[in-house]
């Protein structure tokens, strides 16, 4: 078994924060892969499923963020893991909104979930580092991280959650550069999507007026 957490804060007046990508991540995967549903332990909500093969529990620990560590140290106390089967989704102020990397073990950066989780378990442990962006001080972090995502995120944000499900059963299975390559195969696809939509197609009358380009002139647009 695999216990992959989501970090947020519990209630509906913290669902949209920015600090709660986290619980985001971990529900899109269990909505998207017929998970059983959420239901309360370990000081948090569980949902269990099978993804590559390999048994997952998903867990939103409600401790709150600065206790988070409780919840995932209780899940893994119970069910015997190592703090390598551990691992966490969280926001990431370092790296650009829509972006995502893996990290294995290392420090917290300061990041109050993962610090009580260090504070329970040690740093051994596997992250999904979702970016937020950052507000450009650290005076203004506590109420950047806090307040709902803005309407303009709403694209990013769908895309980025659709490519953590796809490639979920990847990461799940150990293949970090292959769950990366479905996260940006989802993400460029998406952008491509975009581009071609935001594209003016070119009038009726535009499709239909003579050609008066010479017969050299056609020729070199040819191998333009």
């Amino acid at each position: 078994m695999k216990l992959w957490t989501g970090l947020g804060n519990p209630g509906a007046k913290y669902a949209q924060n920015r600090h709660n990508i986290g619980y985001m991540a971990v529900d899109r995967i269990a909505a998207d892969h017929g998970f059983s549903p959420w239901r309360a332990k370990f000081q948090g909500q569980v949902a269990e499923g099978m993804l590559g093969g390999e048994k997952i529990l998903l867990l939103k620990p409600e401790t709150f963020m600065n206790l988070s560590g409780q919840s995932v140290r209780a899940a893994v106390d119970f069910h015997k893991l190592a703090p390598a089967d551990l691992t966490v989704f969280h926001d990431e102020l370092d790296l650009a909104p829509g972006k995502l990397r893996l990290k294995a073990g290392g420090g917290h950066a300061g990041h109050n979930g993962l610090r009580s989780i260090h504070a329970h378990i040690g740093d051994s442990y596997a992250r999904v580092r979702l970016g937020i962006g950052h507000p450009g001080h650290k005076d203004r972090v506590a109420d950047y991280v806090l307040h709902d995502f803005a309407k303009g995120d709403a694209d990013w944000l769908d895309d980025l959650m659709r490519g953590i499900s796809d490639g979920a059963a990847r990461l799940a299975g150990g293949d970090g550069p292959g769950f990366l390559n479905a996260v940006a195969q989802r993400l460029t696809a998406a952008r491509d999507s975009k581009a071609k939509a935001a594209t003016p197609r070119p009038s009726a009358a535009e499709r239909t007026a003579p050609d008066t380009r010479s017969p050299m002139e056609r020729l070199l647009d040819r191998f333009r």
